[in-house]
């Protein structure tokens, strides 16, 4: 596996709720290719539980866009939009897991329309939430112009896994 670079990291006004690692009360996402796939490994906090050391299932569903999107980046080198989300949940994931690990690949492509499966298991490798993500991919000129989108590369340096 490789570690993706945020290109918006150092960013003046970058704050991303899901991938800034300088948003405090974000998610702080980080990112990996391995082969066809993005993968990411999250700590889950407190903060994020909705029932008592459950994560919200909204901050599941959030985590899901938010790797989707990081698809879209790397696999595309444009940006997009969520046109449609479904997400299934499957079993609980526990705050209190050291971490979840979340996987994500192109199902299918239609034009400007690509969607994203996403799965998210606990620490012990249970599937926990599955979700289907629908993106309408920007041309990469309007991404570029409008989105200050830059190019998604990976570090050449392989990752241990996860």
């Amino acid at each position: 596996m490789k570690k993706i670079i945020n290109p918006w990291r150092g960013m003046e006004s970058y704050h991303c709720f899901g991938c800034s690692p300088d948003n405090e009360r974000g998610l702080r996402m980080e990112f990996y290719e391995d082969g066809e796939a993005i993968v990411s490994r999250w700590k889950p906090r407190q903060e994020f539980q909705g029932w008592v050391d459950t994560l919200h299932g909204g901050v599941q569903a959030t985590l899901a866009d938010e790797i989707a999107s990081w698809v879209v980046f790397r696999k595309f080198q444009t940006s997009g939009v969520t046109s449609k989300m479904e997400v299934r949940y499957l079993k609980p994931i526990s705050t209190r897991d050291e971490y979840i690990t979340l996987r994500a690949v192109v199902a299918r492509q239609a034009r400007n329309l690509v969607d994203i499966a996403v799965e998210i298991f606990s620490s012990d490798g249970t599937l926990c939430t599955k979700a289907s993500c629908l993106y309408f991919l920007f041309p990469k000129d309007k991404a570029r112009e409008e989105f200050h989108f830059c190019e998604c590369l990976v570090e050449e340096q392989e990752v241990d896994t996860l």
